[in-house]
């Protein structure tokens, strides 16, 4: 009987089990619909003419499908400029973010001082603030440093004024991540290094960083993500159009009166392909870094 009841036991916790994963199964598989849905509907408008929605209506079935608006959105969005612009912002932060941040995660975790924690909390602390808030300070600062130097437009009105904003703002998260990264690898690999001889660059560059390697790819997919499709701060430290990236570009696509919001959808489409080619180039380092640095130790 005893047998019988533990076996009975067995069998209900394992039907509860099957009931629990199936539920979150079911959560799981309606958040990716709903996560989902938004950018297979902006693809879909993409290939249809407003017009045709304007009078039949947005469930109405397609009575024309083609390419009509990639080719309007592409001869009004100037592609080459902005995309120019954008990788001018873009790859800079990501590189200077990504360095300074795990020289930041180095410092703090492998040498021990009396504010080394507190520093940590407080780069992480800087990247909480909403660009909203401390946009009006930046905006006069990078105007007193112009005017300190002779030149209003020496970050003002400058991609590495917008480069060095985006560095400020990012570099807090890439710095928390890597240090928890930094702090699965075992002290035995600094121990020898420096028994060996190796100076604190030799230490960084030789040693550590080759293996940040799997978080460092995991972030460059994000930070390259995040501060490509950034529109606020290269609207509010910009003044030429010319100069701003891709996310500016759409307002090209804008009517004085009315706007095609099929037009639009296919300029957001083809400026978001950028960001899947990194993806999909980086994806399996990008897997790996985040599955690695949560199992690690």
């Amino acid at each position: 009987m005893t047998i019988e009841k533990s076996q009975d036991k067995k069998k209900k916790k394992l039907y509860a089990q099957d009931i629990k994963d199936r539920l979150i199964s079911i959560f799981i598989g309606i958040f990716a619909l709903l996560w989902i849905f938004p950018i297979a509907w902006t693809l879909w408008s993409s290939f249809r003419p407003y017009t045709e929605i304007m009078k039949n209506g947005v469930l109405s079935p397609p009575q024309e499908l083609g390419l009509f608006n990639y080719e309007e959105a592409i001869s009004r969005m100037e592609l080459p400029t902005y995309f120019l612009n954008s990788a001018l912002i873009t790859i800079p932060a990501v590189f200077l973010t990504l360095l300074f941040g795990s020289l930041m995660a180095f410092v703090v975790t492998r040498y021990s001082f009396k504010f080394n924690v507190a520093l940590l909390l407080l780069f992480t602390a800087g990247n909480l603030l909403p660009a909203q808030l401390v946009f009006i300070p930046v905006f006069k600062m990078y105007l007193a440093l112009g005017d300190l130097v002779g030149d209003r437009r020496f970050l003002y009105d400058n991609h590495w004024g917008v480069v060095l904003i985006h560095v400020a703002f990012q570099m807090g998260f890439a710095t928390f991540v890597l240090s928890s990264y930094m702090k699965t690898i075992p002290k035995e690999i600094s121990e020898s290094a420096m028994v060996d001889g190796a100076n604190v660059f030799t230490h960084f560059f030789r040693v550590m960083l080759p293996l940040l390697r799997p978080p460092l790819a995991s972030l460059a997919v994000l930070m390259t993500t995040w501060i490509y499709n950034d529109f606020f701060w290269a609207l509010v430290l910009m003044s030429t159009d010319k100069k701003r990236p891709i996310t500016s570009a759409l307002g090209r696509l804008q009517g004085e009166f009315t706007t095609d919001y099929n037009l639009l959808a296919a300029g957001a489409m083809i400026a978001v392909i950028p960001t899947l080619i990194v993806f999909f180039v980086m994806r399996k380092q990008f897997v790996s870094g985040l599955t690695l640095g949560s199992t690690k130790g």
